[in-house]
């Protein structure tokens, strides 16, 4: 399976769901994504969030994120975003919206004058592209809806969700 599930909070069942699958499913990784208040931060972390996402930072959500104890991913698409993190001691990031950003050329192209800063791309990524951020220097992982299609859950094809995760998880060996 997959070694961390985020959850993100772009619907009313989100903040349950956390809770649900922190619960229910002993040892599971689970996360909380388009986290972007420190109010998401608190609620959040009250539901049992073990790592935060977000799609972008401000000075006040980075501080929340911060003291929450928890690992995060403070989303950046341009090169003085991730400066301005690398100033403030964080040099682990979400790259978002990845493919409209830029892509793999722009990864490629900070890895030279920025090796500190490592990403997490998300944001149009497929089964397909992911290989080709994966190779790259300065990405540890990927994420995507790709995984978790909003059909396959409607439809509740749980063999379909299993093999879309279980696909993902293949590309990490």
């Amino acid at each position: 399976g997959l070694p961390a599930i985020e959850v993100t909070l772009r619907t009313p069942a989100a903040l349950e769901s956390i809770r649900a699958m922190a619960a229910e499913v002993p040892g599971a990784v689970v996360g909380a994504g388009t986290v972007i208040s420190p109010e998401h931060v608190r609620e959040t972390v009250a539901a049992g969030a073990r790592f935060l996402v977000s799609p972008g930072w401000t000075d006040a959500l980075l501080e929340a994120m911060k003291a929450s104890g928890l690992p995060f991913l403070p989303g950046v698409s341009t090169t003085s975003e991730v400066v301005a993190l690398l100033e403030r001691g964080v040099n682990e990031m979400k790259f978002f919206p990845a493919e409209a950003a830029g892509g793999t050329a722009y990864l490629k192209a900070l890895s030279a004058p920025l090796p500190q800063a490592r990403f997490c791309p998300t944001g149009g990524i497929s089964l397909a592209s992911a290989p080709s951020y994966l190779a790259l220097p300065n990405v540890g992982c990927v994420g995507g809806s790709w995984m978790v299609p909003g059909d396959a859950v409607a439809a509740k094809d749980w063999d379909r969700v299993a093999r879309l995760a279980a696909e993902a998880a293949a590309l990490a060996s």
